[in-house]
């Protein structure tokens, strides 16, 4: 079968997902056998390269890929399959509970089954519930090999996404610990998780423990969805519900939408909720819940237009630091070390024939 370089639609966001993930999930692809230079150059990955970032419509279309391709939803990360199938039997198993609290505890059960590597647990100590990720067994020798890291990401993004989804509406994770050394994308965890992520490497040997935090009073959240809903969910599921900008963060997408047009200006939060017709207070309450804030965003965004535009165009780094409302080039620099680890010129010149015009 011949397959096309998916094309990126002209009217879309522009958020990206940072190679570490990407490479995460190819990991247990490539300890079995080499991954086939086709699935990479169908969708724009250059694996070596890991300040690159893919689309992340990309990103979601490879996940369900691979699924296929390994016959593994857990992409053959742990020591038996999780066959495909396998979420939709999770979520049917969660539609029916209560409460959060009784669809979590039935998700922990049928994992158990079909994921024996990594235990969950539900707890709840002084008005916080913690969301707990054990290993059973330990899955890599090194702490911070890319496959354990990203079997950690991933199925606390999928448990996340799916309490999301079953309580319509968002549940902000006020802080999170993980087993291992921060990683290279660390800076996307503020998005994607939360801006308190923590990190602590295991010692050698021993199994790992990853401890999501939010308010205990969320659990008792009624499971608001029904088999109709369920039908929509599962349309390109679960690579879909696993991109790191979710349908149910409302608010992340429209304040990130409004940023985006008004550049080069750079609107301050009052100016945003007067365009939306709420309070400044509102705002922050409401990204909150969803896990981030209006500085996050406006990083997020402005990062995602810089990689973007010095990755496809020819424009001087002066002229891009202005269009993203840099006051003066070196700010814009400071940024993009930040980001990336290496400066605008040293990024651009991994492709030769986006050397700016003379």
């Amino acid at each position: 079968m011949v397959h096309r370089k998916i094309a990126t639609p002209k009217h879309r966001s522009q958020a990206t997902v940072a190679m570490g993930f990407v490479r995460g999930m190819l990991s247990g692809m490539q300890k079995r056998a080499a991954i086939p230079q086709s699935l990479l150059d169908e969708f724009g990955i250059d694996i070596a390269d890991t300040a690159s970032r893919i689309p992340i419509d990309h990103y979601a279309a490879l996940y369900n890929r691979l699924t296929r391709l390994l016959d593994d939803e857990a992409f053959s990360l742990f020591a038996q399959p999780m066959r495909p199938g396998s979420f939709e039997f999770l979520c049917r198993g969660c539609l029916s509970a209560p409460t959060l609290a009784e669809a979590l505890a039935r998700a922990s059960r049928f994992l158990r089954l079909v994921l024996p590597d990594l235990a969950i647990n539900v707890r709840r100590q002084q008005g916080k519930a913690e969301l707990v990720i054990s290993e059973t067994r330990r899955l890599a020798t090194e702490s911070s090999d890319p496959g354990r890291v990203f079997a950690f990401e991933w199925l606390l993004r999928l448990l996340h996404s799916l309490a999301c989804w079953l309580a319509g509406r968002g549940i902000a994770l006020d802080a999170v610990s993980f087993p291992y050394a921060q990683p290279v994308h660390f800076a996307d965890y503020a998005l994607i998780f939360t801006e308190d992520s923590r990190f602590d490497p295991t010692p050698c040997g021993q199994c790992g423990q990853l401890i999501a935090r939010f308010n205990a009073h969320l659990l008792e959240l009624p499971v608001r969805r029904d088999e109709a809903a369920l039908t929509s969910f599962l349309e390109g599921a679960p690579g879909k519900i696993t991109m790191l900008y979710r349908r149910d963060r409302e608010m992340l997408i429209r304040v990130r939408n409004l940023l985006r047009d008004a550049l080069p200006a750079t609107p301050g939060l009052d100016e945003i909720a007067d365009r939306l017709h709420v309070s400044p207070r509102t705002i922050h309450r409401r990204l909150d819940e969803e896990g981030t804030s209006f500085r996050a965003i406006k990083d997020a965004l402005r990062r995602d237009l810089a990689l973007s535009r010095l990755s496809k165009s020819r424009d001087p780094v002066a002229q891009i630091a202005a269009d993203l409302g840099y006051a003066d080039t070196s700010a814009f620099y400071r940024a993009f070390v930040s980001w990336t680890g290496m400066s605008p010129a040293h990024y651009r010149r991994r492709d030769p024939s986006q050397a700016p015009h003379a």
